[in-house]
């Protein structure tokens, strides 16, 4: 058999990607009031302008049982899975500790995407691609971690409000001023989201989203994610311009973000990610 792949719901892949590469994803969570639904799983009805609106991580019992299953599936050759950022979520935590009483914890590498949404999705790919092909546990874990380490994150938000109240947001929010009258640009840093600069309107936030991630992506070549939470013409637009501007791009993925993410980011979100060398 081959090496298994798993990651969790937030790495936002398309569905078809995933299952042609065989990637299993582990559902979080997002509660509204007394509800919990599973991310992927369970229909999610979300008001994202709502304060009554939370997330939480999977826990190492759900955990486990994927990990177990993708060890079978993977008739012992082992499993890489790749998490969201820890500084962002305990889901890799959790990993870590569903792991650390299994018989073959030594055939599970956790591999820290240092980011989120498709920032984990492009490490994933580049994870499942060296599986399909046969290539060794150590390959395809070092495969991950690589991308991951090269991977650049750049979003565009309406408001930091969510973000600030969810401790997601490292910088002082006083570095804006008021956030009625300019855009903030927000990138990941080490794991962390950051604030990176201001723009006065949606349109000059967006020419700064695609420099920064034009810029990140060098000029041999990069996968390209464009992802967004009730834009589709901006993401569409702006996935047109990066195709046009990155030298030698392998690929595009445009998606939506999913509601663990879109909790926190809230409608209008924009993000541009980049994996310069590609995921191949």
């Amino acid at each position: 058999m081959t090496v298994v792949v798993v990651t969790d719901s937030s790495a936002s892949l398309p569905a078809e990607l995933a299952v042609d590469l065989g990637v299993l994803a582990v559902p979080l969570h997002v509660l509204v009031d007394d509800r919990e639904m599973r991310e992927g799983v369970d229909e999610c009805e979300i008001d994202y302008g709502t304060s009554q609106v939370t997330t939480s991580a999977a826990s190492p019992g759900e955990l486990r049982a994927v990990y177990e299953r993708a060890l079978e599936l993977s008739d012992g050759d082992g499993v890489v899975a790749v998490h969201i950022s820890r500084q962002l979520s305990g889901t890799w935590e959790a990993g870590r500790h569903a792991v650390r009483d299994m018989d073959a914890a030594h055939r599970i590498r956790l591999v820290d995407s240092l980011s989120a949404g498709l920032g984990t999705g492009l490490p994933v790919l580049a994870a499942a691609r060296r599986a399909r092909s046969g290539e060794t546990l150590d390959v395809v874990y070092d495969s991950a971690v690589a991308a991951a380490s090269r991977g650049r994150a750049f979003i565009v938000v309406n408001r930091t409000e969510q973000l600030r109240r969810g401790g997601r947001l490292t910088s002082a929010a006083a570095f804006f001023g008021s956030e009625l009258v300019t855009k903030p640009i927000l990138q990941m840093v080490d794991g962390r989201l950051e604030l990176r600069e201001k723009a006065r309107t949606r349109s000059k936030a967006f020419t700064k989203l695609v420099a920064a991630a034009v810029d990140a992506a060098g000029e041999d070549g990069a996968a390209v994610a464009v992802q967004h939470l009730g834009a589709e013409d901006a993401a569409s637009t702006i996935a047109t311009q990066l195709q046009s501007l990155i030298p030698g791009i392998r690929e595009v993925i445009i998606s939506e973000f999913g509601p663990t993410l879109g909790v926190h980011l809230g409608v209008g979100a924009v993000g541009a990610l980049v994996v310069p060398g590609g995921c191949g």
